[in-house]
């Protein structure tokens, strides 16, 4: 599984590392709306909800969906301009300005891709607006989710420049109540980061550049396309258009990668902090839960967490002939859930503790990236 970005004939000067004070202004909504998805962050959700305006606070679960389950591309509106290589603005304002920009059709595409799972990157998606089926299926998928999802999917649909004239004061409001100290405070790390990667872009190329901004980044076959290691599935292509990678403060685990057809491919990062582990790739974390899916593994596991054995030892112990041990045996070590060593003519196997407790952060981080 992953999503891919084919970026033949793409040039360098097409390629930008901007800060987004808008997409930012969404991961703190989305940090706002599941803390539970930024452990990192619950002192600065605790100490802005708590002093967050009542009425304000009320607003804010009225369109969650567009940034609590995931996050929606209404808050990345230079990809939809146009010519694919409009940039984020400096300013929110510059943004929101952009955000304007969009036609409603665009802008109840990027809405309705996250309050219903809508078709997201094939050629001329249906148009819910224009379409009696499409606006059925869009309300029916709503009702699945909810009275208050179908309430804000009827107003999107019957009207589209209110919702949007709701969502702007909403921002604008948040910008006001809590957002602009936050960017005073994060923005400048974000310039930093965004110059540290230019300057990797302009002087070791695009593979430095994606290595140093996320281990789920890759560049193959022949630098003509980008991978991105995540548990879904999609693809698009540069074409004419630029790539821009955002970086956020706000975001991690998430690593966003805008794939709408017709608009410009973006990818959103986490900027590195300190601490972190660099993340599984999903081929490893699906390796590793399925080597523990074995009962027979699961029992060695609880001896080979106790101390070293050799194969011909845990043999013994479980009543099982010595090829059959190494088998499985085999598989942990693949999955790189044990550690080999050598003592004089014998081999001993350990579970490796380090990396069977990082399991289930890594599948969360997984699912979330």
């Amino acid at each position: 599984m992953s999503v891919s970005i084919d970026i033949t004939g793409l040039t360098p000067d097409r390629i930008h590392v901007v800060p987004s004070p808008l997409a930012e202004l969404g991961m703190a909504l989305h940090a706002l709306s599941e803390p539970g998805h930024h452990p990192g962050l619950q002192g600065w959700a605790t100490a802005v909800s708590t002093r967050l305006d009542p009425c304000l606070a009320d607003r804010l679960c009225e369109a969650d969906f567009l940034w609590r389950t995931t996050f929606s591309d209404v808050f990345a509106p230079f990809a939809g301009i146009p010519g694919k290589s409009t940039l984020p603005g400096a300013t929110l304002a510059e943004e929101l300005d952009l955000l304007d920009k969009l036609t409603d059709e665009q802008f109840v595409d990027a809405a309705l891709e996250f309050t219903c799972p809508l078709e997201y990157d094939v050629q001329r998606p249906p148009d819910p607006l224009n379409d009696p089926d499409t606006r059925r299926h869009a309300l029916d998928l709503a009702a699945a989710r909810g009275d208050h999802q179908v309430r804000f999917t009827k107003r999107l649909l019957d009207d589209p420049p209110a919702v949007r004239a709701w969502l702007r004061q909403f921002l604008e409001d948040c910008d006001e109540a809590f957002f602009a100290d936050t960017w005073s405070r994060v923005s400048h790390q974000l310039a930093a980061d965004a110059r540290h990667k230019t300057e990797l872009l302009r002087r070791k190329g695009l593979e430095e550049a994606l290595r140093a901004t996320s281990g789920a980044l890759k560049l193959d076959e022949g630098a003509r396309r980008i991978t991105i290691d995540k548990m879904a599935m999609g693809h698009t292509r540069t074409g004419e258009g630029g790539l821009v990678l955002v970086p956020t403060s706000l975001g991690w685990p998430h690593l966003l990668v805008l794939h709408r057809h017709g608009w410009q491919s973006s990818i959103t990062y986490p900027v590195n902090s300190p601490g972190l582990a660099a993340p599984a790739s999903v081929e490893q974390l699906t390796r590793r839960m399925a080597a523990l899916s074995h009962p027979v593994r699961m029992r060695l596991c609880r001896h080979l967490a106790r101390g070293s054995y050799t194969t011909g030892e845990l043999a013994d112990a479980h009543g099982m002939t010595a090829p059959e041990i190494s088998r499985h045996l085999s598989v942990l070590k693949k999955a790189e859930l044990i550690t080999t060593r050598r003592r004089g003519r014998y081999v001993q196997h350990q579970l490796d503790l380090t990396v069977v407790s990082r399991i289930g952060s890594e599948f969360i981080e997984g699912v979330l990236r």
